[in-house]
């Protein structure tokens, strides 16, 4: 990698890390920037980290993103992304949420796995993530993008933190509760009610994070204990608008709810 290319992924991350402060979001980084793939994508995401860390962030753990078929047709990928949580992205179940914090929120339900155990290689299964589990989480992920109008494509996303803004996180039961591909989800905010189930999320939810697994160790890295993970979302994703409530129940595995107050970014 040259000595420009550095420069432009750490002038793009930085790009990147002051929309989500000034809360005014940048054009597409893909139109600007044609030439850049999915490598550059993930070494601005990871220069951005960094800007979080170096800021008095810690990293807690990390999300799986574009686990569905749709998505990945639309991206022009056959596997899914991931992106980084750090403690500031963690939020308690119940929050009354600040919409200024955001440009152009979006949430969806689906469920997190807390560690127990490191895990990395290229032959992780689903079994093994099941073992080396904790405890399984209700979460609402918040999602929003730092490019304007969501005009995103695949580096868009990858380059933003695979989109992901937030996370309430509601509380954890053991991985066998239930059959987790078996358990429905109903996510309801405002007027609008999405319905799904865990097997949207390849198969299973531990199978996804099994692949996200694989996917680290082309990076020479892997998911640590201690860490929680989002698996994916059960369902598509609703609009978070200022005095709103949306709570997502998941049966046996529990519910997480938050609420909504303040406008949301005149760029949104």
């Amino acid at each position: 990698m040259t000595t420009a290319v550095r420069t432009l992924h750490r002038e793009l991350a930085v790009e990147l890390w002051n929309a989500v402060r000034t809360r005014r979001p940048v054009p597409p980084v893909s139109l600007r920037h044609p030439r850049l793939g999915l490598a550059d994508a993930y070494a601005i995401q990871s220069e951005v980290r960094a800007l979080d860390v170096a800021d008095g962030a810690v990293l807690a753990g990390l999300k799986i993103g574009a686990t569905s078929e749709a998505i990945q047709r639309m991206f022009g990928i056959d596997h899914p992304d991931f992106g980084y949580l750090t403690d500031r992205m963690l939020l308690p179940d119940g929050v009354h949420l600040d919409l200024r914090r955001f440009i152009s929120p979006k949430v969806e339900g689906e469920i997190a796995f807390r560690m127990a155990q490191d895990l990395s290689g290229h032959d992780v299964t689903a079994r093994d993530v099941l073992d080396a589990t904790t405890e399984v989480c209700p979460v609402l992920e918040v999602l929003d993008s730092r490019i304007e109008e969501w005009r995103i494509g695949l580096v868009d996303t990858v380059a933003d933190n695979a989109s992901s803004a937030a996370a309430v996180v509601g509380p954890g039961v053991p991985p066998d509760t239930t059959d987790l591909a078996g358990a429905r989800m109903v996510l309801r905010g405002g007027d609008t009610e999405c319905t799904g189930d865990g097997s949207a999320v390849m198969g299973h939810p531990a199978e996804s994070v099994a692949c996200l697994v694989r996917i680290l160790a082309d990076f020479g890295t892997g998911i640590a204990a201690g860490d929680l993970v989002l698996a994916g979302s059960w369902s598509g994703a609703v609009d978070l608008l200022p005095d709103q409530e949306v709570h997502a129940a998941f049966g046996a595995l529990g519910s997480v709810s938050l609420s909504t107050w303040g406008r949301r970014s005149r760029s949104g």
